[in-house]
């Protein structure tokens, strides 16, 4: 992996940008680290992004705990979510990825016990999980995305390719980290392209093909304070940007400052900051997007609710770029947790006789 950060020690060279939506990176909230309170960093989980979610969580737990804060690992498929309020817990930090974690499912627990967590809501959560909603918003709200096609079966993904045209992504409409993600030239490869979706998920989304830059912009923030942080640019070996090349590989090319012409990364973060908010995000996340190589329109392809936080990962290497250390991030996150409806929090408080 080949990383073109360009950064000085001090902090951010005069090619990375400042966060976009606002002056410069602020110190972290309000709420000081010694008035966090007992954290459970939720990580692992049942999806199929667990071994990713491991790697996340442990990076994260380490980092909250060299800044003071009391974090301890808490894996949902191990234990139930109910001793999180039976053992004190009063913030949860989510590093799980995927469904059972990043789709609204973990987020509305947490909300019944009352216990305020990392990234989005319930709402947000579950639809920006959901690729075909996700789009037909963003379409909604006037925001750019390639055209597709959700699909029932192999001969459904055949007729997309002759509307879409060749070449077409074929990708479960509910997963993460591009599993079950193929690309298609021809007829020939749609049965098998399905077929390798539909292991993840029933509902299939074909969609055409961008080719060009592939560029990636997190958000950091809630509401007004909202910032889109500098772009990363992805090049993968072949162009393929899998799964083993997203946390595994030693190949890929991750290049910042972006090197786009001059006012497209900042039109671009732009996009990517209306996206944020069309779907009701908040805390955090990050958009993917393609470049067309012959007019330079952006396409949003997803938005990621519940980032990764590995060595890997797209969200640290671009808060560096802003001056904001891994573990700075960490606890900048977690000073964000919210719930979707404030008064659960009072619900939520240990009572009389229960661990505080």
């Amino acid at each position: 992996m080949t990383v073109d950060v360009k950064l000085s020690a001090a902090g951010p060279s005069q090619g990375a940008k400042a966060p976009s939506g606002g002056s410069e990176p602020r110190a972290a909230g309000s709420v000081g680290v010694n008035s966090l309170g007992k954290v459970a960093v939720l990580m692992g989980g049942a999806s199929a992004e667990r071994e990713v979610s491991l790697m996340s969580g442990t990076g994260v737990l380490k980092a909250l705990q060299s800044r003071g804060v009391d974090a301890h690992a808490f894996d949902p498929s191990e234990r139930d979510l109910s001793e999180l309020k039976r053992e004190g817990f009063v913030r949860c930090f989510i590093a799980l990825h995927g469904r059972f974690g990043e789709d609204g499912t973990v987020q509305g627990a947490l909300e019944l016990l009352g216990i305020p967590y990392t990234g989005s809501g319930v709402l947000a959560s579950s639809v920006a999980m959901d690729k075909v909603m996700t789009k037909r918003i963003w379409l909604a709200e006037g925001l750019p995305t390639p055209r597709w096609k959700n699909v029932t079966s192999a001969a459904e993904t055949e007729t997309a390719l002759k509307e879409l045209g060749s070449p077409m992504i074929v990708k479960p409409a509910r997963e993460g980290s591009t599993i079950g993600l193929s690309k298609v030239t021809d007829t020939a490869q749609c049965a098998e392209a399905y077929r390798l979706a539909a292991q993840h998920d029933p509902l299939v989304l074909c969609e055409q093909f961008i080719s060009g830059d592939e560029v990636t912009v997190p958000v950091l923030g809630t509401g007004g304070q909202a910032q889109a942080l500098p772009a990363i640019r992805i090049v993968a070996p072949g162009g393929n940007y899998d799964y083993e090349h997203k946390y595994f590989s030693d190949e890929t090319q991750y290049i910042i400052p972006s090197g786009l012409p001059a006012g497209e990364e900042a039109r671009i973060q732009d996009i990517v900051l209306k996206s944020f908010h069309a779907l009701g995000c908040r805390g955090w996340a990050r958009a993917d997007v393609m470049i067309d190589a012959t007019t330079r329109a952006p396409y949003l392809l997803e938005i990621n609710t519940s980032p990764g936080m590995t060595g890997h990962s797209l969200v640290p290497m671009s808060a560096r770029a802003a001056g904001i250390s891994y573990e700075e991030l960490c606890v900048r996150l977690l000073q964000l947790a919210a719930l979707d409806n404030t008064r659960n929090e009072q619900a939520g408080k240990p009572g009389k006789g229960e661990a505080a």
